[in-house]
C-alpha cells in the first residue's frame, strides 16, 4: 500500500504517518515524492499563528471523489520544539480521520502509537484535572474510544490504590537484574536471551560481571541512602541458571543492597516451565521470594512448538502445582493472543485450563511482530488471526478475567501489535504487581543491571528521562561491565547528589 503524502515539507512528519499507517495496512509505505502507483493521495495545508489549524483531503487511485477532513489546535507553548509537537499531533489527528474513513476502520487508541496510554491520563490528573475533563481531552484530542478510556481510568485507580504513594517515589528506585539465557528462544522474541547449553563459560563470565555491578550500585545506594522500591529478575529466564547459581546471585543481593526489608517486592521471572525444579523453588524459599512467573503461553502443544518453546503443556501443569506445594504464593501467569494457528476456539481452550489452575496474576498479551524476532523474517511461515478474531480473543479475555474475579491494574501498547490492541495485566486484590507499575507509569529510576538491561533515569525534580543500556551480547558485557557499571553511577550521581 503506497500513500503519496503532498503538502508536507519537514521529514519529521515521515515516521508519525509511517506509524499510523501501519495502524491499518499489513503493508505501507509513506512517500512524500510522486508515485505513479500511489493507492492514495493526501494532501495537507497547514495555518499556524496563534493554533494550528490542518486540513487533509483524500482521495483514491482512479477514483476523482475526495474527502476531507479538518482540525485545529491551540499553542500551549512558546517553544518551537513544542509548537511543532503540537503541529505534528494535528496532522496525525487529521490523517487518522482520513484513513478511518476510506477503510471503514475505527482505531480503538485513535493517534497513540506509544507504549504508555495510562501515563498520559495519571499526568493530566496529576495536573488537576477531573476524570470528566481528563476524558474529553482524551477523546477530543487524541480520538481514542470510550472504551478504552474507561479502561485507563480503571487501571489508575487501582494503580493508585495499589500504590498511594506513587507520584512521591522519584527519590527510591527499583532495580531490574537481566539474566541472559533461555533453554530456546522463542520465535517471537527480541530480548537478549540466548540458548543456554553449552555457554557455561559465558555463564561463569557474565555471572562475575553482574556480581560486580551489584556490589558497586548496592554501596552507592547505600552511601547516598537512596532505598529501594523494587527487585525484578527478567530475562532471558533467570531460571536457567543453576540452583547453586542463583543461590550465589540472591545472597550477593542481601548482602550488596540496603535495606532488603524494607523493599516492597522480589520477583523472579521463571517464565519457562522447563526451567523449573524442586531445588530451584527450594533457593527461592531460602530467599524469602515467592513471586514468581509461570508462563504457558499457550495450552496447544502444536503452537508451544511452533514458536520455539520446548516444553510441553503438561511440564506447565506439573510445574505450577510443584511451585504451589513449595509454597510459591504469588504466581503470574502469560498468555498470548494471536499466536500462529490459534483462533477462538484454541483461546477458549487456553482460558478453560487457565481456570484449573487460577495463578495469582495474569498478563494478557496480543501477539507483536518485532522487527528483530525470527516471527517477523520469516512472516510467511506463521500464519496469525484477522483483526475481528483478534479484537473476539481480547473480549474473551476481560470477560474471562472480570468472571474469575481478576481486575485490570497495568497496560502497556506495542508497535505492530496485532488489531492495534494492548497488552493488560490482571490479577486478585493484593497479588498485583508493584514493579510492574513502576516500569510503565516511569514514576522513579529504574536501574538496570545484567547483560541486555536497560537503566532509565527518572529527574526527581523535572521528570526528565534519561535511558541508559547495557550490551546486549554476554561478550561484550563481559569485557565492558565495569565501564558500563561506572557510567551508571555517574548518572546516579548526577540525578540524587544531596550535597
Amino acid at each position: 500500500m503506497n500513500i503519496l503524502i503532498k503538502g508536507l515539507d519537514d521529514e519529521r512528519f515521515g515516521r508519525p504517518l509511517q506509524l499510523i499507517s501501519d495502524l491499518f495496512f499489513e503493508e505501507s509505505f509513506v512517500t512524500f515524492e510522486e508515485e505513479k502507483e500511489a493507492e492514495y493521495k493526501i494532501h495537507f495545508a497547514i495555518k499556524t499563528d496563534d493554533k494550528v489549524s490542518v486540513e487533509g483531503t483524500i482521495s483514491e487511485n482512479g477514483n476523482e471523489k475526495a474527502f476531507s477532513a479538518s482540525f485545529e489546535n491551540k499553542f500551549e507553548e512558546e517553544s518551537e520544539k513544542e509548537r511543532f509537537k503540537m503541529v505534528k499531533r494535528t496532522v496525525s489527528y487529521v490523517y487518522l480521520m482520513l484513513l478511518q474513513h476510506v477503510t471503514e476502520i475505527e482505531q480503538p487508541w485513535g493517534i497513540l502509537t506509544g507504549i504508555r496510554p495510562t501515563k498520559l491520563l495519571h499526568n493530566k490528573l496529576r495536573e488537576g484535572m477531573t476524570k470528566e475533563q481528563a476524558h474529553e481531552e482524551l477523546r477530543r484530542d487524541y480520538l481514542i474510544t470510550n472504551e478504552k478510556i474507561q479502561l485507563m481510568q480503571r487501571i489508575v485507580d487501582r494503580q493508585l490504590s495499589i500504590v498511594p504513594d506513587l507520584y512521591a517515589l522519584k527519590k527510591e528506585v527499583s532495580i531490574y537484574i537481566g539474566i541472559p539465557f533461555c533453554p530456546t528462544k522463542c520465535a517471537y522474541c527480541t530480548f537478549p536471551a540466548y540458548a543456554i547449553n553449552g555457554r557455561q563459560g559465558s555463564v561463569d563470565s557474565f555471572l562475575g560481571g553482574l556480581h560486580y555491578e551489584m556490589r558497586k550500585v548496592g554501596a552507592w545506594l547505600t552511601e547516598q541512602n537512596i532505598p529501594i522500591t523494587t527487585i525484578y529478575y527478567g530475562g532471558g529466564t533467570p531460571t536457567s541458571i543453576t540452583a547453586r547459581e542463583m543461590d550465589m546471585l540472591y545472597e550477593e543481593m542481601y548482602e550488596a543492597f540496603p535495606n532488603l526489608k524494607s523493599v516492597r517486592e522480589v520477583t523472579v521471572e521463571a517464565g519457562r516451565p522447563d526451567t523449573i525444579s524442586e531445588d530451584k523453588l527450594d533457593v527461592l524459599n531460602k530467599w524469602n521470594i515467592d513471586r514468581i512467573s509461570i508462563n504457558p503461553q499457550s495450552y496447544t502443544q502444536e503452537t508451544l512448538k511452533a514458536i520455539g518453546r520446548h516444553h510441553t503443556v503438561e511440564e506447565t501443569i506439573d510445574k505450577f502445582h510443584l511451585a504451589r506445594s513449595l509454597g510459591m504464593k504469588n504466581i503470574n501467569m502469560d498468555l498470548i493472543i494471536g499466536l500462529p494457528g490459534e483462533g477462538t476456539a484454541e483461546f477458549q481452550h487456553t482460558l478453560g485450563e487457565t481456570k484449573k489452575l487460577l495463578p495469582e496474576s495474569l498478563t494478557v498479551h496480543t501477539l507483536s511482530f518485532k522487527r528483530a524476532s525470527e516471527m517477523t523474517k520469516n512472516k510467511q511461515r506463521y500464519r496469525v488471526a484477522d483483526r475481528d478474531e483478534i479484537t473476539e480473543m481480547m473480549k474473551m479475555a476481560e470477560n474471562w478475567t472480570n468472571e474469575n474475579g481478576y481486575e485490570p491494574y497495568y497496560l502497556y501498547r506495542q508497535k505492530n501489535i496485532l488489531g492495534n490492541l494492548e497488552n493488560v495485566g490482571y490479577a486478585f486484590k493484593g497479588q498485583e504487581s508493584i514493579y510492574n507499575i513502576m516500569i510503565m507509569e516511569e514514576q522513579q529510576s529504574i536501574i538496570g543491571l545484567g547483560c541486555g538491561a536497560s537503566s532509565k533515569f527518572v529527574d526527581p525534580t523535572t521528570g526528565k528521562i534519561t535511558r541508559f543500556a547495557n550490551p546486549k551480547d554476554p561478550k561484550s558485557y563481559n569485557d565492558s561491565y565495569e565501564h558500563y557499571t561506572n557510567e551508571k553511577i555517574r548518572l546516579l550521581h548526577e540525578l540524587f547528589d544531596r550535597k
